[in-house]
């Protein structure tokens, strides 16, 4: 309201201090003795309804947003009544959030992969927190997971999913790559994803609950080869499908998108060592199209970016918690800045712009190509 004033004056070159003196009724050497609210108030409707239109805009945009503020803010009851299943708990984002739903009286059943991983993690939380060990990849084993999960939740049904097991290595060019390495991470960051949601679908309907599945911001803009942006992009749409067929059940879907985060799947030591196997079996004569220094700068420049991915899981689990915790779940969180500022924005520009942006970012063998 007050910019539409100032707008004004300005706009018809008003001298703000003779205004405001008539405003307050008084000689301008006597400006600081007394205001007339009215005069002020009678100049400030004049305004507002110069520019009724910009006003209403403006009152319905604030509106708006502490509609949203207020709606996103709402909590469901009952945390210590509620069993929320984990996938991928041996360390990074899964075993953060289900320390952090554990702290708030969840009755948190975590899946891990290792007995390390299950030891380690039951040490750090109370005695309520459930472990067991899974392999998403293995149809058998997640059929005890879901007999084990029953047992514990009876008639109340699982309230949450989180489907947070993943892999990330192979990856790189799709040139080094064999059809067996998209294999590996695909059969766990997808397929494993889907069986362990079907199988839990019955438990989840009996309590109209959540599902969270983790993608990535590499779901939305393809920057590496391999197997993990594929499969990113498949949860996407799998997560968007499951989301409008269980709608009618009460079941509400989210996706986390974050950005570039430290965790085990991306240590840069073992990034590393499996660029090395993939430019071992590459053929000669491929090896020779990037020339004799390319893999060692390549490895190097890899190395340096990966270092300045963000060491603060939180601003993940808080996003996933929230998708647990809220009356009314958001569809999709992005996390991280380079998330939400650079890449997921970038998704949504025209191809040949992405392209351009995204291959500036590569490297690529220093000699000329040749072009026929």
């Amino acid at each position: 309201m007050f910019a539409l004033l100032f707008y004004n004056l300005l706009a018809n070159n008003v001298n703000i201090d003779h205004v405001v003196a008539k405003l307050m009724d008084i000689d301008l050497p006597c400006f600081s003795t007394q205001v007339s609210t009215d005069h002020l108030m009678t100049y400030l409707l004049e305004v507002i309804l110069s520019h009724l239109a910009l006003t209403c805009a403006s009152l319905l945009a604030t509106l708006a947003v502490i509609r949203w503020y207020i709606r996103d803010s709402c909590k469901v009851d009952g945390f210590n009544q509620k069993h929320v299943f984990i996938t991928g708990c041996d360390s990074g984002f899964g075993n953060l959030l289900a320390r952090q739903l554990d702290g708030k009286c969840f009755h948190v059943i975590a899946a891990c992969l290792t007995e390390k991983g299950a030891t380690d993690l039951a040490a750090a939380a109370s005695p309520r927190l459930k472990t067991l060990l899974l392999a998403v990849t293995d149809s058998v084993n997640i059929r005890r997971a879901v007999e084990f999960v029953s047992e514990e939740v009876r008639e109340r049904g699982l309230w949450g999913l989180v489907n947070n097991a993943g892999r990330l290595i192979p990856f790189d060019r799709t040139e080094w790559m064999q059809l067996e390495d998209f294999s590996k991470v695909l059969d766990v960051n997808l397929i494993g994803l889907i069986d362990v949601t079907l199988q839990f679908l019955p438990l989840l309907k009996k309590s109209q609950g959540r599902v969270v599945n983790m993608t990535s911001l590499l779901g939305r803009v393809a920057l590496i080869g391999g197997g993990y942006c594929l499969s990113k992009f498949g949860v996407e749409a799998f997560s968007d499908s499951l989301r409008r067929d269980m709608q009618h059940f009460g079941i509400k879907v989210s996706i986390i998108e974050p950005g570039f985060f430290k965790t085990d799947i991306s240590r840069p030591d073992a990034v590393q060592a499996d660029l090395r196997r993939l430019w071992t079996h590459l053929p000669q004569d491929a090896k020779d199209s990037y020339g004799d220094t390319f893999f060692d700068d390549y490895v190097n420049a890899k190395g340096l970016s990966m270092g300045v991915s963000n060491s603060d899981l939180s601003k993940v689990t808080r996003c996933m918690e929230h998708a647990l915790t809220a009356r009314f779940p958001r569809t999709r969180y992005s996390a991280g800045f380079d998330a939400k500022f650079i890449w997921i924005p970038l998704s949504y520009f025209p191809s040949f712009v992405t392209d351009f942006i995204v291959v500036g970012h590569l490297s690529f063998p220093k000699n000329k190509r040749n072009v026929s």
